[in-house]
């Protein structure tokens, strides 16, 4: 199980990822991805929308399950990974194949970066998950 030093976790599953200044790449984790198994649909209609910390952002559907996308940190969401978007790439296989490079799932401005102190470490989220 990956579990790259450079990103925060959440008890939920999230990854997150600093870019550039107050924008953000949210995820799910290696592990998440193996526990819900083929992802067969990604859905996310909160693009523009400001939520706080835990709102749900999106689901992800599994051959086995559907669940909920929580926000690490609260702040706006820009954008949904078009590589997984039905209308456009359609490829929500990319969240299995690649959950931390190309299967990030929304791209964020967060309104309260001080949040990302809460989140999780690689170390911590790996003894989480066991």
């Amino acid at each position: 199980m990956q579990l790259p030093a450079n990103l925060k976790y959440t008890k939920d599953h999230e990854w997150i990822r600093m870019e550039s200044g107050s924008i953000a790449i949210i995820g799910i984790t290696d592990f998440a991805q193996g526990e819900l198994g083929e992802i067969v649909y990604v859905e996310v209609d909160t693009v523009g929308e400001e939520l706080a910390k835990e709102a749900v952002f999106g689901t992800v559907e599994a051959v086995k399950t559907t669940s909920d996308l929580f926000m690490p940190v609260s702040g706006k969401v820009l954008e949904f990974n078009s590589q997984i978007a039905e209308n456009e790439g359609d490829d929500p296989t990319l969240v299995n194949s690649d959950p931390y490079g190309d299967g990030w799932i929304i791209k964020v401005e967060m309104s309260n970066p001080a949040e990302l102190d809460e989140l999780l470490d690689a170390a911590a989220y790996g003894e989480l998950v066991g």
